[in-house]
This record gives C-alpha cells, sequence and structure tokens, in this order.
C-alpha cells in the first residue's frame, strides 16, 4: 500500500492520501488524545507523542505537528501508523461511537428565517466552491451562521491555525462570497 504526502499552506501540517476512502460522509476533526479516545487511529497517532491534532476528510488524514517537531522525524512514524491501520482494515470509530462522528458545536447560531435565501447562497458556494479548495489544502471549513451581514465560519485541520488562514479567509473566501451575495459585509472564523 502506498500513502502519498501533500504540503499544506500550514507548515506543521501534513495531508496523507491513503488511496481510499477515509471518511464516508462529514469530517472529523481531533484537537487532543482525549477527543481521540473514540477512534483507534487518531488515538495511535496521538501515542506519537509529537501531534498536535489530526484531521479525517474524505479521502486524506491531515496531522499537525506539536510546535518545535521536524517532519523528518515524524513523517516516517505517522506512515508507518497508517500502514498498520489500513493494511488490518481496523474500524476508523470504535463500535457504538458513531454519535461523536458529528464535530460538536462551539457557538450556535441561529439564523433569521427573513435571511434563509440568503444562508442558501452562502452555503451553496461554500459547498460548492470553497470546501472543495480547503480539502485539497488539508482542511474543512464549516459554516456556522449569518447575521447582520457577517457569515461565521469554522476552520478544521490544516486550515486552523494556518498562519494563511486570515488571508484566505479575508481576502479568498470573504471577496468570493462578497461578490455572489452582496448582502455579505464580512466573513469571522468563530
Amino acid at each position: 500500500m502506498l500513502i502519498e504526502t501533500e504540503t499544506t499552506p500550514n507548515p506543521t501540517t501534513l495531508k496523507f492520501l491513503p488511496g481510499r476512502r477515509v471518511m464516508d460522509a462529514g469530517t472529523r476533526d481531533f484537537a487532543n488524545p482525549e477527543e481521540a479516545e473514540i477512534s483507534p487511529l487518531a488515538e495511535a497517532l496521538f501515542a506519537l507523542g509529537d501531534v498536535e491534532g489530526v484531521f479525517f476528510g474524505g479521502d486524506f488524514i491531515s496531522v499537525t505537528a506539536a510546535p518545535g517537531v521536524a517532519w523528518s522525524d515524524l513523517k516516517p512514524q505517522v506512515l508507518s501508523v497508517l500502514l498498520d491501520h489500513f493494511t488490518a482494515e481496523m474500524p476508523l470509530f470504535r463500535p457504538g461511537s458513531a454519535g461523536g462522528i458529528s464535530v460538536p458545536a462551539e457557538e450556535e447560531f441561529t439564523d433569521d428565517p427573513a435571511d434563509a435565501d440568503i444562508v442558501a447562497q452562502i452555503r451553496e458556494l461554500i459547498d460548492t466552491r470553497v470546501r472543495p479548495a480547503v480539502a485539497n489544502d488539508g482542511g474543512d471549513i464549516v459554516y456556522r451562521g449569518f447575521d447582520k451581514g457577517t457569515v461565521y465560519l469554522r476552520m478544521h485541520g490544516a486550515c486552523a491555525g494556518c498562519p494563511s488562514s486570515t488571508a484566505t479567509l479575508k481576502h479568498g473566501i470573504e471577496s468570493l462570497l462578497k461578490h455572489y451575495v452582496p448582502e455579505v459585509t464580512e466573513v469571522r472564523a468563530v
């Protein structure tokens, strides 16, 4: 089995492509070892000691190295864990933990029903234009809400904590949304 790797805009995160589906639907972000207890793979990656984050996408796994860790040292260890996991065809999640697949909400925004058409346009653009591009960089972006012209988005995987994420958010996503949805005045990360 060959697992390809790609760099991401976040220098502390690498994207690993096992050549098969990782998540059948959705994504899953693990920010610490406690969150990873529901996944044997995420738990094994955190057990390496130098891992600060794990993200499962549709066909990739993004791994974020702890500060000061050289990828030249960590990459072979991550590849070994991934090879063992996928070769043994181990489950991604422990039985009975399917409820943990969804990303827990941090802030809840209730969209005004009067904004339903605007929200539908925003969601369509995010799903068709933004999310595929962000997934190419080893991350994901999730719509959280729309309030008085401001769109709230949550970044996951390689995008969370990436030095260029602010520029991507403000100059890329905000410009795109403002262009197609004139009611959008600002985009903020939550």
